[in-house]
């Protein structure tokens, strides 16, 4: 699965990260607690401690452990969820630019297809009224049907009745076919 290009203010946190982790990870040293046991209960067969200072020093070292531990998994468990939020945001973040790319695109090319719809109904050449009709917004389409003849507009209202079914589309269309 390939994952979006990340920011470069993600990829350092990302890189920060990750690093720190490898850090801690070489700071620390996997002991288990019977093979910790078992020294200490030799140090104290030795003569070298006591029994009790050989338990509380078992307990104090596990617990540091623990608590090393967690905060190992902790900061495992932040890098893995920096991991997974990334492509939900790079996709969400792609999807916006298109949608205002592709609102642009249709603001650009709106007055230049209005004008080649009037010459195009000047010259008596069929087709539909409105080119480029579905990229439109209800408002675009609004402003190019106040040109539209009565026969034009009903070719519109049945074709969007047909498709998309906009009540605003709709409810224009047959204002302007009452007038």
């Amino acid at each position: 699965m390939a994952t979006a290009p990340r920011t470069p203010e993600e990829s350092t946190r990302a890189e920060q990260s990750v690093q720190a982790f490898r850090d801690a990870l070489e700071k620390s040293v996997t002991i288990s607690r019977e093979r910790l046991q078992e020294v200490l209960d030799d140090a104290v067969r030795r003569g070298r401690m006591t029994r009790g200072d050989a338990e509380e020093m078992v307990g104090r070292l596990v617990t540091r452990g623990r608590d090393q531990a967690e905060d190992l998994l902790s900061q495992l468990e932040q890098l893995l969820a920096q991991v997974r939020d990334v492509p939900d945001r790079a996709r969400q973040e792609v999807g916006q630019r298109a949608e205002r790319a592709r609102k642009r695109a249709v603001k650009a090319v709106d007055r230049p297809l209005a004008g080649a719809d009037r010459v195009r109904r000047a010259a008596r050449v069929p087709g539909f009224p409105i080119t480029a009709y579905d990229q439109l917004s209800v408002r675009q389409i609004d402003r190019r049907l106040q040109e539209l003849s009565r026969a034009e507009l009903r070719k519109v209202r049945d074709y969007e009745r047909r498709n998309k079914g906009r009540k605003g589309v709709l409810r224009s269309v047959d204002r302007k076919l009452q007038d």
